[in-house]
């Protein structure tokens, strides 16, 4: 992921600020919540008992005829 961002100085050249296009802004944000959903998804795994994975699942439903 690029993000072009312009930096705001303060009178001795110190950077103290960014701006951001709104879309590179969007982009930074989903990028963020993806981020927090994996690792709530690595705390549940590591928490779960009896956790399964999707395939696993599919295949006991379709034995069971409750999906196609």
């Amino acid at each position: 992921m690029t993000i072009q961002a312009e930096y705001l100085v303060n009178e001795k050249g110190q950077k103290k600020s960014v701006v951001l296009s709104i879309r590179d802004y969007l982009r930074l944000w989903e990028h963020l919540e993806d981020m927090e959903d994996a690792i709530d998804l690595k705390k549940a795994k590591e928490l779960a008992k009896g956790f399964i994975d999707f395939e696993t699942l599919a295949r006991r439903l379709k034995r069971q005829r409750r999906i196609h």
